[in-house]
C-alpha cells in the first residue's frame, strides 16, 4: 500500500505553512520526517490525514483519492499518533488502547475477541501491561506516550503516521519505541515518523525527508541526506552529521 501527497500547501491567515510539498510512503519502509521547529512537519502530517485543510494538492492511497473516503475507512488504512499527548479522560489505559479498534467495530458494537487480541498485542509491543488498569490522566508523560502509541498500533493499519514518538521518553524507551516502529515496517507496514533526534533518525530510518520553511528540501537515505552542508543550511549548525550508534 502506498500513500502519496502531491503538491500539498497549507495556509493560515495568509501565511503559508506548507508550500507545494510532495512525498510518498510505501509498505515495508520506515521514513523519518525531519527539520527544525516550525518547518511544517506536523502540519504536513495532519494535512495528509485530512485533519488540516489544504489550499492546494491531493492525497492518494494506491492512486485513489484518500481524503474522499469516509473518516472511519481512512482510519482503517492509516493509524495516527499525534504530537499532543494530553488526555483528560480518567479511563483505564486498556480502554484507551481499545479505542484504536473503533474503525473495525460496528456502531455501538462490543469488543470482539479479535479486538481484545489486537489490544493485547499492542500492549505487549509497548511493554504496557502493567499500566492497563491505571487511569491515563494520571500517567507520566512517557507512560502516556507508550499507551497512546499502543492505541495507534491496535488499529493494525497497513500505514502508521507518528508525530514525535519518542517525546518525553527516557533513553531506554526511546530505543524501544524506535525498535517497535522498525519491526512494524519489517512486518510490511509503512511508517512515517516526525523526528527531532537526528542520531535516532540516522540509526533507524530507511529514508529521511527534510523540511525547511514549509518546503521539502531533501529526500533520501540517511547518509546521503545528513551531510555537513544540509546541517549548516537547514539547522544552522556546523560539524559532522550524527554518528551511527552500534
Amino acid at each position: 500500500m502506498k500513500l502519496e501527497g502531491k503538491g500539498i500547501s497549507v495556509e493560515i491567515r495568509e501565511r503559508e505553512l506548507v508550500s507545494g510539498a510532495s512525498l510518498h510512503l510505501s509498505g515495508g519502509e520506515l521514513v523519518g520526517l525531519i527539520g527544525p521547529n516550525g518547518a511544517g512537519k506536523s502540519t504536513l502530517l495532519r494535512a495528509m490525514l485530512g485533519i488540516r485543510d489544504t489550499s492546494a494538492g491531493e492525497v492518494l492511497l494506491d492512486s485513489k483519492a484518500f481524503l474522499s473516503l469516509p473518516a472511519r475507512e481512512r482510519a482503517r488504512y492509516v493509524a495516527f499518533l499525534p504530537q499532543e499527548r494530553r488526555v483528560e479522560w480518567r479511563l483505564p489505559a486498556y480502554d484507551i488502547v481499545m479505542l484504536g479498534r473503533y474503525p473495525h467495530q460496528a456502531t455501538f458494537g462490543s469488543a470482539s475477541s479479535e479486538d481484545r487480541a489486537a489490544v493485547n498485542r499492542a500492549l505487549d509491543a509497548v511493554d504496557g501491561h502493567e499500566l492497563r488498569d491505571r487511569p491515563v490522566a494520571v500517567l507520566s508523560g512517557g507512560e502516556r506516550t507508550r499507551i497512546l502509541l499502543a492505541r495507534a498500533l491496535a488499529v493494525e493499519a497497513p500505514l502508521l503516521l507518528v508525530d514525535e514518538p519518542t517525546a518525553a521518553l527516557d533513553p531506554y524507551h526511546q530505543l524501544h519505541v524506535m525498535e517497535i516502529l522498525r519491526d512494524r515496517a519489517r512486518s510490511g507496514a509503512g511508517v512515517l515518523a516526525v523526528m527531532h533526534d537526528l542520531a535516532l533518525a540516522e540509526r533507524f530510518m530507511d529514508r529521511l525527508i527534510v523540511m525547511n520553511s514549509g518546503s521539502i528540501v531533501a529526500d533520501g537515505p540517511p547518509r546521503s541526506v545528513l551531510t555537513p552542508e544540509l546541517l549548516a543550511s537547514v539547522y544552522r549548525i556546523a560539524g559532522s552529521p550524527p554518528q551511527r550508534l552500534a
